[in-house]
This record gives C-alpha cells, sequence and structure tokens, in this order.
C-alpha cells in the first residue's frame, strides 16, 4: 500500500486555499486518500493555526499538525496581483479547489468560481462558508464555538442540572470538513461520468445543525428544547458513563434482552429484570430516574475488572473511560498503529495521526508529515508552472511568496 499509485485519488490534485480548521480537514481526508494536496499559505504568518497551541520545530504547532498531514505548502501574498495570477495559474493544474474566503474577498481577488471556471470547466471548487452563500447571512465570517451555540449544540451537551457546555473539540468544523469531503467526491465521480465540474456549497451552520441528530427530530416532535443527559444516553438505558468503585466504564446496553442479562449475570438484580416498569426501553425510559438510582448504586459498589469480566461474559459492550493521553498510548491505539513519529528538520521527530482508512487491507500510510511553511515552494512553481529558479528568486525577494 506504500506504492503511492495504488491509492483511491492517485492522480488528484487539490489546491487548497483554506485555513484554520473545516476546509484544511476537507483537504487532508483527500490526501489521506491519495490526492496531491498543494496548500497555500500566507508568506510570513502561514495559516493562522501555526500560531496555535503547543509549538514544533519552527512553524508548526500540534494544532497545525492535526489537519495538515500529507500535504505541500507553498506561500503566496493573494493581495498582491502577482499572487493572485499565480493562484489562477495554479488551478489551472488542479482537479479541485477547496476555500473558505470571506464572502466577498475571494471574488475581490479573482478567485471565485464564476470567474476561475470560465478557464476550467472541469474544476471541482469546494467553498465553506460560516452560513448559506445565498442568504442573508452570507458576509458573516463562520466560527465553531459560534455555530455550536446558533446551532443548539451547547445546549443539548452538558449535565441537567450545569451550565450548557460546547463539546471538547471543535464539532462544527470538523463534520464540515468531513461532509466538505464527501461531497467533492461526489463531485469527483459525477466528473467522471458528465466532464463537467461544479460549484459545491458548504455551510458550517447547516453541518452543525445536522449533529443535533435524534436530539433534533425529537425536540421538533416534543415542541420545545430536549433535556440534557450529560453521561447518559437520551432514548436508551442503561447506556453510558458510570463510576465503579476504582474509576469510570462505558457501558451500552442497547436492548431488552441485554438488559435482563445485566440485571441478571452483571448486578446480581433479578428484580429489576422482572419489573415491569423497566421489561422495554421505552418503559425504562419513562421510569428513567428510578432506574438510574439503582443502576448507579449496583454499578458503583463493584470494581472495572469485575464489571468489564461479566459483561464481556453476557456479551454486554463495555470499556474503561481513559484520559486522552492513556488511551493515545494504549496497547490497542499502538498495534492499529494510528499514531506515526516522522521525521522532522527541527524537532527531530514529530507524532501524527494516521488515517483511519483501510483500503485492500491495509491502514492509508502517512505519506508526508505536516509541512514546515513553504516548504514546496521551489519544486511546485517550476515543476507546475515552469518558473525559472530567476523567477521565483524575484518573487521571493518581493514578497510574494
Amino acid at each position: 500500500m506504500n506504492n503511492e499509485a495504488s491509492l483511491p485519488l492517485s492522480g488528484v490534485r487539490v489546491l487548497d486555499l483554506s485555513r484554520i480548521l473545516a476546509g484544511p480537514w476537507c483537504g487532508m481526508v483527500l490526501a489521506d486518500m491519495g490526492a496531491e494536496v498543494i496548500k497555500v499559505e500566507h508568506p510570513t504568518r502561514g495559516d493562522d493555526t501555526r500560531d496555535w497551541g503547543i509549538k514544533i520545530g519552527e512553524t508548526e504547532t500540534a494544532y497545525y499538525n492535526c489537519v495538515n498531514r500529507n500535504k505541500r505548502s507553498i506561500t503566496l501574498d493573494l493581495k498582491t496581483a502577482q499572487g493572485q495570477q499565480i493562484a489562477r495559474d495554479l488551478i489551472k493544474e488542479s482537479d479541485v479547489v477547496i476555500q473558505n474566503f470571506k464572502f466577498d474577498d475571494v471574488t475581490n481577488m479573482g478567485l471565485d468560481y464564476e470567474q476561475v471556471s470560465k478557464d476550467h470547466p472541469e474544476l471541482i471548487y469546494c467553498s465553506v462558508s460560516g452560513y448559506d452563500r445565498k442568504g442573508p447571512e452570507a458576509s458573516r465570517p463562520g466560527y465553531d464555538v459560534v455555530i455550536q451555540g446558533e446551532a443548539g449544540l451547547v445546549a443539548i451537551n452538558g449535565e441537567a442540572d450545569q451550565p450548557p457546555l460546547k463539546f471538547g473539540v471543535a464539532v462544527a468544523d470538523l463534520f464540515t470538513g468531513m461532509y466538505s469531503a464527501q461531497a467533492v467526491l461526489a463531485a469527483l465521480y459525477e466528473r467522471n461520468r458528465t466532464g463537467h465540474g461544479q460549484h459545491v456549497e458548504m455551510a458550517l451552520y447547516d453541518c452543525g445543525l445536522m449533529l443535533s441528530s435524534y436530539y433534533g427530530l425529537e425536540a421538533l416532535r416534543m415542541g420545545e428544547n430536549p433535556q440534557r443527559f450529560g453521561n447518559v444516553h437520551p432514548s436508551i438505558i442503561p447506556y453510558g458513563v458510570y463510576q465503579a468503585k476504582d474509576g469510570q466504564i462505558s457501558i451500552a446496553v442497547g436492548n431488552n434482552a441485554q438488559f435482563k442479562r445485566f440485571c441478571l449475570e452483571v448486578i446480581d438484580r433479578p428484580d429489576l429484570a422482572e419489573d415491569e416498569r423497566y421489561t422495554t426501553n421505552l418503559s425504562r425510559r419513562k421510569h428513567r430516574e428510578t432506574l438510574s438510582v439503582e443502576v448507579n448504586h449496583e454499578v458503583a459498589s463493584r470494581t472495572r475488572a469485575d464489571l468489564l469480566e461479566r459483561l464481556s461474559r453476557v456479551g454486554i459492550p463495555a470499556g474503561e473511560v481513559l484520559g486522552l493521553h492513556e488511551a493515545l498510548t494504549s496497547k490497542r491505539t499502538v498495534e492499529a498503529g494510528l499514531i506515526q513519529s516522522m521525521p522532522h528538520p527541527k524537532a527531530g521527530s514529530v507524532d501524527v495521526f494516521a488515517p483511519p482508512y483501510r483500503f485492500k487491507g491495509e491502514r492509508l500510510p502517512v505519506r508526508m508529515a505536516p509541512p514546515e511553511l513553504g516548504e514546496a515552494n521551489d519544486d511546485v512553481l517550476a515543476q507546475l508552472l515552469g518558473l525559472t529558479e530567476q523567477r521565483i528568486q524575484e518573487l521571493k525577494t518581493s514578497g510574494v511568496i
């Protein structure tokens, strides 16, 4: 699988003009699947995330690295006419463009779909914005924490007796990136049939709202805001995170047969299995408060090891609740090859997440560590646009790259 020609998107070139998280995540998904992804950054500061979080080497951070593996970095000052022209020339050599500029900025730079597609009708052009590009909020910038609040995600997260919480990671950004990659793949598939490209438009608010999923449809059905349930499931019980004698454990009792086994063979409470209030999940949901008291008490009286052994024996999904560092360094993670150490010219080495995809029985490889700022300037401009060493040096001297 290390043969790049065998990767699913081998031969597809992506020009990633996006920054921060949602657009770059889309680009990384395509890069993981084999596309050649050229990330365009500002010549001095680069992507904003190069200044966020824990620093690595001279130009990277852990935040930047989480979303830019398998890419090459070039720098362009897109506020200059020369930089804009180079970007247009690179677009002509690309199959896909990803951008998340402010609504008017991309047009003013001459890099909007309407302008660049005139010379490149086969282009797949993905715009990521905060809100509907044809709606009244088209010019509003999109930020994950704002979207989480407006889409109702903050309101459904956290314990019922505590203030609402945003999610621990930027879920609206990350899911928008995944949705965007899916849309680009669909557009590429259609291009294979028709020969025509198209404009794919994605909005953080749209994608954020989709994340409400079953909570959202239940809110519409009830005509009011649903209750927050914290670490347990709003619809299934017992299902969630519970406190055992020596730590937390996740337990997922997914059906009525499992609930009976849970009562009889895990917590030794046949009376709960026979109680008419708890025989079906719909009934258990109605009587959540009384059942939860009993389940919490029984789980808290046992060790995680005892519970896990019993749960495994009767086929009920369960697992320890680990700290993030514990999870990242666990035997399960290591054996799956999910974290890889890559050589780094300044830091010596750097940890990189491996792609989660497996094709033909093998995990897709990390071909390139997240790039230093502008590391591919010379190669990309010379190979794709035929610029001479002298011309490239002139662009560096003038600050265009």
